[in-house]
Formats: structure tokens, C-alpha cells, sequence
């Protein structure tokens, strides 16, 4: 049963997450009269499709639910002689093909703050989620407010989270800032938790934080924008990490890592599910805004120099640059479920 459950949250996730994206796309590139082939959520082989009247287009549900696409006239390097040249993608303004590309990122962070905004609706929010609630750290009191860690700039939970977790079981400092509005740095050396099975949990760093409660349509709504934000922000940081060392990619997750995570906020309720698909549908928007080839960021990077040197950039080389960097991003995702699978076992 527990299983069952964890699929259907599983699904449900990635499948809003990528249906918005898609209709994102979708929209736009239907708004600029542009010909879709196809509107298909999930990838590999299809179970369904249906058409509606005076539409040309396919619309698809595939079995695996962990992608989606919209299939456009115009976007590969053959030309479709079949489909009117004004309905192909290339023969678009700049703005609508940027529009149309940049949709999907745009929907998924609309998507995310509407989910964020339910969340605190129903839960209330926390203020102050860096504030000091117990301590047995000598120079850290009850009442201290975090101001950073390892000179690194804090100033909400994520940010905490992640510089913590950056630390990883090595010594830091932290500054704090007390009640009487004075400063010091302390220096914390975290404790390594295991499970039953002796297989690393986590950290304790000797304090705990605990923000105060708040229950209201305005801390809602600004609950909402801030929390989006600093998710943001986290991921730029991460990506940083990452690309600076400080993070392994194997603490990344794929797929199997997700499907884990999701059974974890499945048991704790619906609203745990949801701010799972807040946080995921930020990170699926965030990494598709990387000006990296195949992904959405790297056609819009490719508009970009498009607009700089006035000229379209040669289709053949741009969609050999797509492929090249497609081939390289499945071989990381096959490394990243490797690593999830692993620590499954």
C-alpha cells in the first residue's frame, strides 16, 4: 500500500510539473501560430493520444512519466514541406520564438508560487528561521539569530540548510548575532548520526532553531514570493558548488532519488506532497534556465547571440550542439540514478 501511494504522489508530481511546463510551451507557441505536432506528457512509448476538432495537433500520454515535449514544425534542420513556411518556428518573430521557449520556465515558477501560497494557507508560516531555540554550543544562546556560516551570508532556512550541508562533517564557524545586537563567531563540529544499519542520516551541530508562528493571507502571499526566492537561490548556489567542487554530484537525484523522497513526504500528508512539487517545480525551472544546450536555456542563449550578431545562428551547427550536449546530459542522469540506487541499497 505504502508503495502505491508513493507512485501515485510520484506521478502526480512529475506529471503537473511537466504538464505545466509543456502547456507553457504549448501556449505560446499556439499564440504565435505556430504547428504542433504533438503535446505529449511523459516519454518513451505512447499508451494514448487523442485529437480534438479543427486541431492538428497529437495529444499523448506516454509511459514513462518523467518528461514530457512539444513537438513544433521548425525545429529540426528538415524542413517539413507539408506545413506552411509562416507556421514553422523559424519563420517567427524573435520575441515569439524567445516567448515560446522561455514559457515553460515561466510557468513552472508561476506554478511553484500558487503551490507555495496553498501551503502557507493551510499551514501558516515560520518567521525568524534562523533564530537560535536550544543550544549546547559554549557562545550560542537561546534567542541568537545566525548571520553566517564559514563567512557565507545566511539569511533564511534554505541558505542555512544548504552551507550546512556544504560543511558536511568538517569544523566551521558561524557568526551569530545576540539579542543585545552585538556579534560573535563560534566554532561548531558536527556529529555524525547513523541508522540502525549503520549507514550515515546526518549531522547534529549541538543547537537547534525554531522561527515563530504566523497564520495569515499576507504572510501567505509573502511566504509565497520570499520562499520561491530563496529556493532560487539555493539552486544558484548549488549549481556553484557543484561547479566549484564544494559538492559531489553524487548527492544529486534522478529519478529513483526523487521517487524516495517522495515516499517520505507521502507519509508525512497531502501537504508535504505539495510543497514537494513547489520545490521540484522550481528546480525543474531553474535547471531548464541554464544556458546549456538542450535544455530550454541553451535555445534561448543560442536567441541571444542570435540578437547580438543580427544573424541566425546556422541551424546544423546549433542542432549539433543540442545533440552532443542531449548525449552527455543522459549519460550524467544514468550516473546520478547509479548513485541513487546505491544508496537504496
Amino acid at each position: 500500500m505504502g508503495f502505491l501511494i508513493t507512485l501515485i504522489a510520484f506521478i502526480f508530481i512529475l506529471g503537473v510539473t511537466v504538464t505545466i511546463h509543456e502547456f507553457g510551451h504549448f501556449l505560446f507557441a499556439k499564440k504565435a501560430g505556430i504547428y504542433v505536432y504533438e503535446f505529449s506528457i511523459g516519454m518513451g512509448p505512447r499508451l494514448f493520444k487523442f485529437n480534438r476538432k479543427n486541431d492538428e495537433t497529437d495529444y499523448s500520454i506516454r509511459l514513462l512519466p518523467i518528461g514530457g515535449y512539444v513537438q513544433m514544425a521548425g525545429e529540426d534542420i528538415e524542413v517539413d514541406k507539408e506545413i506552411p513556411e509562416d507556421r514553422q518556428l523559424q519563420s517567427k518573430t524573435w520575441l515569439q520564438r524567445f516567448l515560446t521557449m522561455v514559457a515553460g520556465v515561466m510557468f513552472n515558477f508561476l506554478l511553484a508560487i500558487v503551490v507555495l501560497f496553498i501551503v502557507a494557507l493551510i499551514n501558516g508560516v515560520t518567521i525568524d528561521a534562523t533564530k537560535i531555540s536550544k543550544s549546547n554550543v559554549k557562545g550560542l544562546k537561546v534567542g541568537d539569530k545566525i548571520v553566517s556560516v564559514n563567512g557565507k551570508f545566511v539569511n533564511n532556512y534554505d541558505k542555512l540548510a544548504l552551507e550546512l550541508s556544504v560543511a558536511g562533517n568538517n569544523k566551521f564557524t558561524m557568526e551569530v548575532k545576540h539579542k543585545d545586537n552585538t556579534y560573535d563567531t563560534v566554532t561548531i563540529k558536527p556529529k555524525a548520526v547513523y541508522t540502525k544499519k549503520h549507514k550515515l542520516k546526518g549531522y547534529t551541530y549541538g543547537f537547534e532553531i525554531k522561527g515563530k508562528h504566523e497564520h495569515s493571507m499576507l504572510s501567505s502571499i509573502k511566504y509565497a514570493f520570499t520562499k520561491f526566492f530563496s529556493i532560487m537561490e539555493q539552486m544558484f548556489f548549488t549549481v556553484w558548488y557543484l561547479i566549484t567542487g564544494k559538492i559531489s554530484l553524487k548527492l544529486l537525484s534522478g529519478p529513483v532519488g526523487i521517487f524516495s523522497i517522495v515516499g517520505t513526504a507521502a507519509k508525512t500528508g497531502f501537504v508535504s506532497v505539495l510543497s514537494l512539487l513547489a520545490l521540484i517545480s522550481v528546480n525543474v525551472g531553474f535547471i531548464n534556465l541554464l544556458p546549456i544546450p538542450a535544455f530550454d536555456g541553451g535555445h534561448i542563449l543560442f536567441l541571444i547571440i542570435e540578437k547580438i550578431k543580427g544573424s541566425k545562428v546556422n541551424p546544423k551547427v546549433e542542432n549539433t550542439i543540442h545533440t552532443v550536449f542531449f548525449v552527455l546530459l543522459m549519460a550524467l542522469m544514468l550516473y546520478i540514478t547509479f548513485n541513487d540506487i546505491l544508496r537504496l541499497t
